[in-house]
């Protein structure tokens, strides 16, 4: 751990984001396995990614965020970037649904499903690295962004494989709907790095960047994940919400 905590916040980025697309790939690869989920554990796991990407944004994102000084009330330049990195999701989710984009042989539904992930992967890719720029090294704060990246991971794994079993039940061959679903997470390792180097190197941008990937993981926490969770079994996800966010809590507190 000691020589992780001594790379570049950039470097410790680029490896954090290889583990999330990984979890993104391993998911995507049940398709060549199965031709169906198992809806409680997809349940149980999409709850608990939940909790973790709502802890971690008030824990590692927001009150990181309090700390810097920049030109506005830090109060009022968190509000903004919080506000910004929400509007930017559901702007986004506005813009996909509207432009109605088809691809060959797919249908609206899921060509819908597989945009508005990749999409949303552009900010959780750009929080991990905004969080371990915020680390500054610290071994405290750099285990705190590294179990944040393991949640996006863990939230990753069931994402890939409802990404990827979509397409096969349209017909489309195993290892295309492979192929189609692991890029939807490849967006999140060019995102993690950008989002280490511009928050370590603008200056006055850090808390702008914490607030901003705040709100964009609560707004994709509203949309995308506790939605889905709760269509299933409402009482594994609401335990999945409830641990997941309890574990991240104890865990970033202990270690800050």
């Amino acid at each position: 751990m000691q020589w992780f905590t001594s790379l570049a916040a950039w470097q410790q980025a680029l490896l954090a984001s290889l583990i999330t697309y990984t979890a993104t790939t391993l998911g995507a690869s049940l398709v060549f396995f199965s031709k169906k989920l198992n809806q409680s554990a997809i349940t149980a796991l999409t709850g608990g990614a939940a909790g973790i990407m709502i802890a971690a944004s008030f824990f590692s994102l927001l009150m990181p965020a309090l700390d810097y000084e920049a030109a506005l009330p830090a109060f009022l330049t968190v509000t903004l970037g919080f506000l910004l990195g929400g509007t930017f999701i559901v702007g986004s989710d506005l813009l996909l649904t509207r432009k109605k984009p088809t691809f060959k042989g797919l249908g609206r539904k899921n060509v819908l499903l597989y945009l508005a992930i990749t999409l949303h992967n552009i900010p959780e890719g750009m929080a991990v690295g905004v969080a371990f720029a915020a680390a500054g090294g610290v071994h405290g704060a750099v285990v705190s962004a590294l179990l944040f990246a393991v949640g996006i991971a863990v939230q990753n794994f069931p994402e890939g494989a409802c990404v990827a079993f979509p397409l096969r039940t349209e017909g489309m061959p195993p290892s295309k709907a492979f192929l189609f679903s692991q890029a939807s997470g490849l967006v999140e390792i060019p995102a993690c790095v950008l989002g280490a180097m511009a928050a370590t190197t603008v200056t006055g941008l850090m808390p702008w960047a914490l607030a901003f990937c705040a709100g964009a993981m609560v707004a994709v926490v509203c949309a995308e994940l506790i939605p889905e969770c709760y269509a299933g079994n409402k009482t594994c996800a609401s335990i999945g919400i409830i641990a997941g966010f309890c574990l991240m809590m104890i865990l970033d507190l202990a270690l800050s």
